[in-house]
């Protein structure tokens, strides 16, 4: 039976009320694809629906983790699972990334929508640099060491001026806001095209199809059961968790090496100081950063002797030696605590800081000198210059060239597979006196610049189709029409 109106105390009839999320529901409807091809309701023709998924998901979690900070997703347990849930999102959706461009690539569909390709591939890109960013903010000696190789590679590309990842506002910055509004308005536009032209039909005249409707309740399945896996991932295998270094920790564990680090930035010799890629980023004086600023606040609050300044007042060649006695001294393990007040200022000077730095006082007055609390370069850039950061994520399993810059710890298998490439590439040019991080980076970018234009390529465009690759996707097993002409 119809339903019947009713009527107002006024005699007027008034309509049945409507769900109250029915006006929602119908929106959604309104957006979505109801014609695909019949090999269209496939697991790889609806790939872009799992990626809007993901791509909620990772919105959803990313505010939850900004509203709450960095303690309570580092160190709660509930934080530790919703961290875990991104993680695992992220991984999801950068390798659904990879599954969708393989199917527009064997299926050549960039031969009918070169700006969809186009669109895709900046999208990819972005998707790659949103990953990198958020793991240099998980908080701990994960995204030090992530931080600090990612810097390496920003700075060979000369726009480690821009973007520097060591320091932790501005790479918030670019994670939380720019790119996320770049990547969602080109998702917007990439569905957009897709929903008024439809799913791409086979440039071949010789693979068969007829149109269907859309298959939404599959689709809907699919949905949960990558969610499900996202979640089982989760739980089984959580976003491991290991503190930052601190240059306390170092000092502590290696005072003669932290002793030595400091008469390196105090002459200029380490490698902050003497870092040079096709810019030099760090242009600031390691002598005033390190050793004069931290060390002339010790003196004043300890009381203690001036070693710098009785160390400046001597000639230069007197300076060299003292310095050349002193790299020799703590080179043999020579103690720290013994030689606060040595007859080298050069080596009182150094023991001092070290002992400053094993008490924890030395790192928040470097840490103070940053314009902002939430840049780190100092201390990250002097935990590099000791040895210290590299021994650390040797011991925690990261840092392993062959694996990948961005690692997230232990289970092996999150190490992120798509920066192999990347990193046999540094490997097989280490031996190379002139090649760098520049070299390194300008072929990462010349190989995306071919993905990008590679509609537009000559000779490389063809090559799908000249393999063949396209059977990987259209066949008897996805394509009714094939079935039944096999059966014939």
């Amino acid at each position: 039976m119809a339903k019947q109106a009713h009527s107002d105390d006024d005699g007027s009839e008034r309509k049945p009320q409507q769900p109250l999320l029915s006006p929602i529901k119908d929106i959604i409807k309104g957006q979505m694809i109801h014609l695909v091809p019949s090999y269209g309701n496939g697991f790889f023709f609806t790939i872009g629906v799992y990626l809007l998924e993901m791509f909620a998901v990772l919105v959803v979690t990313g505010i939850i983790m900004l509203v709450f900070g960095p303690y309570w997703w580092d160190l709660t347990a509930v934080g530790t699972l919703v961290r875990s849930v991104h993680l695992w999102a992220a991984e999801a959706f950068v390798t659904l990334m990879f599954v969708h461009l393989i199917v527009n690539f064997s299926t050549s569909a960039f031969r009918k929508k070169k700006l969809m390709w186009m669109i895709g591939s900046a999208m990819l890109m972005l998707v790659l640099l949103q990953f990198a960013f958020g793991l240099g903010l998980e908080g701990g000696l994960v995204s030090q060491v992530n931080d600090q190789a990612a810097s390496d590679l920003w700075n060979g590309l000369g726009l480690g001026f821009w973007v520097n990842p060591m320091n932790q506002g501005a790479v918030l910055g670019w994670h939380a806001a720019i790119v996320p509004i770049l990547l969602a308005g080109l998702i917007i536009l990439h569905y957009t095209i897709v929903r008024r032209s439809g799913l791409n039909t086979p440039y071949r005249k010789d693979v068969p199809y007829s149109m269907v409707r859309a298959d939404h309740v599959a689709m809907y399945k699919r949905m949960a059961y990558i969610f499900g896996a996202v979640m089982v991932f989760a739980v089984v295998f959580s976003s491991p968790y290991t503190p930052p270094l601190t240059i306390s920790q170092a000092a502590t564990s290696q005072p003669s090496a932290t002793a030595m680090t400091f008469l390196s930035e105090f002459n200029s010799s380490s490698g902050t100081a003497t870092y040079l890629d096709s810019i030099d980023p760090y242009t600031f004086s390691t002598r005033d950063v390190y050793v004069s600023v931290p060390y002339g606040y010790y003196v004043n609050i300890s009381g203690s002797k001036n070693y710098e300044t009785t160390l400046l007042s001597e000639n230069a060649s007197e300076q060299s030696s003292m310095l050349a006695a002193a790299f020799s001294y703590f080179g043999e393990n020579g103690s720290v605590t013994n030689s606060t007040n040595s007859s080298n200022p050069a080596i009182a000077m150094a023991s001092q800081l070290t002992v400053m730095a094993q008490k924890g006082a030395y790192q928040p007055l470097l840490q103070s000198e940053e314009a902002s609390g939430l840049d780190e370069t100092y201390v990250l850039r002097f935990l590099v210059d000791s040895g210290a950061l590299n021994a650390a994520a040797q011991k925690n399993g990261l840092g392993v060239p062959q694996y990948g810059m961005l690692l997230v710890g232990s289970p092996p298998w999150s190490f992120q597979y798509w920066l192999w490439p990347y990193n046999f590439m540094q490997i097989a040019t280490a031996g190379i006196p002139w090649w760098s991080d520049l070299e390194n980076g300008t072929v990462a970018f010349v190989m995306f610049l071919v993905l990008l234009f590679f509609p537009f390529i000559p000779g490389l465009r063809k090559i799908p189709d000249k393999l063949k690759l396209y059977k990987l996707f259209w066949n008897r097993f996805t394509i009714p029409e094939l079935r039944k002409k096999r059966r014939r």
